[in-house]
């Protein structure tokens, strides 16, 4: 063989791993509303990016007629590239080819760009689209699951790890992407579920479709699995190069700023924005959507847990994580799902040198049966302990109401805040002013002519005392009282203060996080 048959061997190879498992899956693919996985690649990468790595790796196995299935790449395409410019490492698996099935040659392909990623210090992005397990290979399937599992955990807070559910995602494979920090779910077209719809209705008797039981809407908005989701893939891929777009490489650098023209930093509306009955709601989004830089907000986790919203914004070009009570949904109340959601957060925060920004409305804990015995106690015990090990940048402000051992939690001075902010609107008390004075004034009130004028009078002298953020400042637990139209202002300049805070934790292993 000359050299230029060699080139023509080489290129008649490469053309055939182009194609994936033929012309006629592909098209089936786009019949369903799916993208080829090299389609994937390209959509996402910046043009020209995309360096393949085992484009010609194929599997070694001969049980069940397998040495008749073999394709060039092995089902999943992987390699490195850029977005804007940054790099990032990824794999696309290929359903066209066996159904996407991950065995032996394909988990070594993905472990591949996981161990050159932790190496190189760089996002890891997977778009999964896979029957599972290939059954023909057996515990050799399981075990290349099992060495994805490993580097999940062993990459986890040194680089952003980000996964695309784009097609199906059963049985073992779910669990690589409940390790990563952010799953995408396409609506329609993609789902998880740890065992499906037959085994369900064989073991339960239950009847459900595979997207009832784990869909898009379901994850995003019942289990909390899906952290984002998106109509099609076109824009799934958009919102993964937008979410990169906010977070830093790795755990040792800084997340990435943009370009930002200093302007007027103040923002009257936020002098009007709070009703004057406390007990009535407002969208907490108003708000931080006047602090934080315009247009620049993306939410995580929009349909679950709606009580606690958090996502990334960026203030002065720079990227800030941001965690609100919500006063329109259950008054902003925290309860397990709020407490998980928000703590996961800002861990991840934490993890990659984003500073916290916090907004405080919460009127308490949720009461009732159902939370104590799901465990409220430990669930809420996350958020505080989220917030107490973070050594980013904190700053909070409390709007409202900050009631009890919720104030404590919600990022307060006593477990490591750096800057205290609160409105005149602000009330910080171990309880309601209703509550406080039937449980102090009890005795007074029962033995009152009229016990509801006293009621009322005692509540009302309550409120005067503790319904307010001035007691707390005295105390030094607030910061500053600061007129609302100040808030995006202060917390500019708290940020700047902040941008070299160095903060070190006492020498340990690890913590032991009440999971």
């Amino acid at each position: 063989m000359d050299n230029r048959q060699r080139t023509e061997e080489l290129e008649r190879r490469t053309a055939q791993a182009m194609e994936g498992g033929g012309k006629d899956r592909i098209e089936a693919q786009h019949k369903k509303g799916k993208l080829s996985a090299r389609e994937r690649v390209g959509l996402l990468l910046d043009e020209g990016s995309f360096q393949e790595l085992g484009q010609l790796v194929t599997h070694r196995s001969t049980n069940f007629g397998l040495e008749k299935q073999v394709f060039l790449g092995d089902g999943v395409v992987t390699g490195y590239g850029t977005i804007d410019g940054r790099l990032v490492y990824v794999f696309s698996q290929d359903f066209t080819v066996l159904g996407g099935s991950l065995a032996e040659a394909h988990a070594e392909k993905i472990c591949r760009i996981m161990d050159l990623a932790m190496q190189n210090g760089a996002p890891v992005i997977g778009m999964n689209d896979s029957g599972g397990a290939r059954i023909q290979e057996g515990v050799v399937s399981l075990g290349g699951y099992a060495d994805i599992f490993y580097r999940n955990v062993r990459s986890s807070g040194v680089v952003p790890q980000i996964s695309a559910i784009l097609g199906p995602c059963a049985g073992g494979a779910v669990y690589s992407p409940a390790l990563t920090d952010f799953v995408l779910m396409v609506e329609n077209t993609s789902y998880m579920f740890v065992t499906g719809p037959n085994v369900v209705k064989t073991v339960t008797h239950e009847e459900v479709t595979a997207e009832e039981l784990g869909g898009a809407s379901t994850h995003a908005s019942k289990s909390g699995v899906a952290h984002f989701t998106a109509p099609n893939e076109l824009e799934a891929i958009r919102h993964l190069r937008r979410l990169i777009s906010f977070v830093p490489s790795n755990c040792e650098e800084e997340p990435p700023a943009v370009p930002y023209t200093p302007g007027d930093e103040l923002r009257p509306e936020l002098d009007t924005i709070m009703p004057e009955n406390p007990n009535q709601p407002y969208d907490i989004r108003q708000v931080m959507n006047a602090v934080i830089d315009p247009d620049s907000s993306m939410e995580v986790h929009a349909d679950y847990a709606r009580n606690m919203v958090i996502g990334f914004a960026r203030i002065e070009g720079r990227t800030v994580g941001c965690v609100a009570n919500q006063p329109a949904v259950l008054a902003g109340v925290l309860d397990i799902d709020a407490s998980i959601k928000a703590a996961r957060f800002v861990r991840f925060c934490d993890a990659f040198n984003i500073p916290l920004v916090v907004f405080v409305d919460v009127p308490g804990f949720l009461p009732g049966t159902d939370q104590e015995w799901r465990g409220i106690i430990d669930h809420g015990a996350k958020l505080l302990y989220a917030f107490s090990e973070a050594t980013v940048p904190r700053i909070t402000i409390i709007t409202r109401k900050a009631y009890g051992g919720a104030y404590d939690v919600m990022n307060s001075k006593h477990i490591g805040c750096d800057m205290n902010y609160a409105w005149p609107t602000a009330e910080i008390a171990v309880m309601g002013a209703k509550g406080a004075a039937e449980i102090i004034f009890k005795g007074e009130i029962a033995k009152a002519a009229d016990p509801q004028a006293k009621w009322q009078e005692k509540e009302a002298d309550y409120k005067e005392q503790f319904a307010n953020p001035y007691e707390a400042a005295a105390r030094g637990y607030i910061d500053e009282v600061i007129r609302p139209s100040e808030t995006r202002l202060k917390v500019i300049h708290a940020l700047r203060m902040l941008r070299n805070k160095v903060e070190k934790l006492p020498k340990k292993k690890h913590g032991n996080i009440p999971l």
